[in-house]
């Protein structure tokens, strides 16, 4: 990055601001100080710094003042757009004093291409009978009930089998099971259990000979011989509900009470999520066509602390599914910085892409005042039936309501001035 996107800032913290920052240090450091003759937190002073030197206290104690000189370092900065946070060291400390750098990044200039008049194309939205027709056999499948049959086992039966595998007379790993449910045509074992099972009658025993593929995962059966041998214990039959009454009535569907008004109903929910997809998707080509003629030097903490925003929301949507992160980084046998690097590219583009908006929203003179700010918040928190107080919390304040209307607006002038 280059430095014309920093700016350091010293923030000097001395005298009786130090001294109590030290003493505090001290205190706390005394509870936990072994000195012979003394009982935790009641050895003087001078012994203390005898045993342990001053400079023991003077990290705990520049970790005291740093709220401090982080706020003061913001009020000298309040003028300065950082786009970032800011990178924080220990330029120098000793008994006198201790003297902090912020490193801040600052935003980059960015050039805008052409972004009026893209002629970017929005795919047209169809629904077509076969889609319909497909919607539906769906719908009555997951209805379906298991049935039980008699007679001979057919392709789409549900067999309950008992089944024990060996290779030369011995059983092996994983070839076993009881009371297993097998559906016969659906692949799920290797090329001839299932066929081998059709025309099966509840209670026959049968042996197949078969042969694992050569390019099976385990490399102790691939291209290996090996003996199933097969007990049919009871056999089920899929029964799809017919288009009647009965059916339309368990869909509890408003309106739909026949063949029509159900592929009316399905018709228009498809018709509606194929708007929203396609709506989608021209957004973001209208986006990728903008941004192709932008110019702008990325700064390496945007991208950064967008990777921890893009990581934050990875944990979240592994935590609706049970799974922490570290759980989730020793099922893939992957490191954080792996997934990290990963994410770089995206992080860097979405980066891009807001500072491209911004830019927009800044030369077409997007703004809203405080007041349209607050009729804006008002109608969000309606939306999300939130108390607006909440909402406000949650959202991150008034600012944040006045960022995400000029963002909005800014994509919304790029659809308009494309559809001209």
């Amino acid at each position: 990055m280059s430095k014309t996107n920093e700016k350091e800032i010293i923030k000097k913290v001395e005298g009786e601001k130090w001294e109590q920052a030290k003493e505090k240090a001290f205190q706390k450091a005394n509870k936990k100080a072994k000195i012979d003759g003394f009982r935790p937190g009641k050895a003087p002073k001078d012994i203390f710094i005898k045993k342990y030197g001053e400079e023991s206290l003077w990290m705990d104690a520049a970790e005291i003042v740093l709220d401090s000189a982080y706020e003061e370092m913001l009020e000298d900065a309040k003028d300065i757009e950082i786009v970032a946070r800011p990178d924080i060291a220990v330029k120098n400390i000793n008994k006198d004093g201790v003297e902090f750098s912020f490193t801040l990044t600052l935003k980059p200039e960015v050039k805008l291409g052409k972004y009026k008049g893209l002629k970017v194309k929005k795919e047209s939205v169809t629904v077509t009978k076969e889609e319909i027709e497909e919607a539906i056999s769906e719908l009555r499948n997951r209805y379906a009930e298991n049935m039980p049959k008699e007679g001979k086992a057919e392709n789409g039966d549900i067999a309950i089998i008992d089944f024990k595998g060996t290779k030369d007379g011995v059983a092996f790993d994983g070839g076993t099971a009881e009371n297993y449910s097998l559906t016969l045509g659906s692949h799920t074992f290797i090329p001839g259990f299932e066929e081998g099972i059709v025309g099966m009658k509840i209670g026959e025993e049968k042996d197949l000979k078969l042969k694992f593929p050569d390019n099976y995962h385990s490399e102790d059966l691939k291209g290996q011989e090996v003996n199933f041998h097969v007990v049919l214990n009871d056999l089920k039959t899929v029964v799809v509900p017919e288009l009647n009454e009965e059916f339309f009535e368990d869909l509890g569907m408003e309106g739909v009470n026949s063949k029509e008004t159900l592929e009316k109903e399905i018709k228009e929910n498809m018709e509606k999520q194929k708007e929203v997809n396609a709506e989608n998707k021209y957004m973001d080509d209208l986006l990728e066509e903008a941004l192709k003629g932008v110019q702008v030097e990325v700064p390496h903490a945007m991208i950064h602390d967008e990777i921890e925003r893009m990581i934050g929301q990875f944990e979240e949507r592994l935590h609706m599914q049970g799974v922490t992160l570290d759980q989730f980084l020793k099922m893939t046998n992957a490191k954080l910085e792996d997934l990290k690097a990963q994410m770089h590219e995206e992080a860097e583009k979405r980066v891009k892409l807001r500072l491209m908006l911004e830019e927009i929203a800044k030369v077409e003179k997007i703004e809203l005042s405080d007041d349209k700010a607050k009729e804006e918040a008002k109608k969000l928190a309606e939306k999300y039936q939130m108390k607006e107080e909440d909402f406000l919390r949650e959202f991150g304040g008034l600012d944040m309501v006045k960022y995400d209307y000029k963002m909005r607006q800014a994509m919304e002038m790029l659809k308009e001035e494309d559809a001209k």
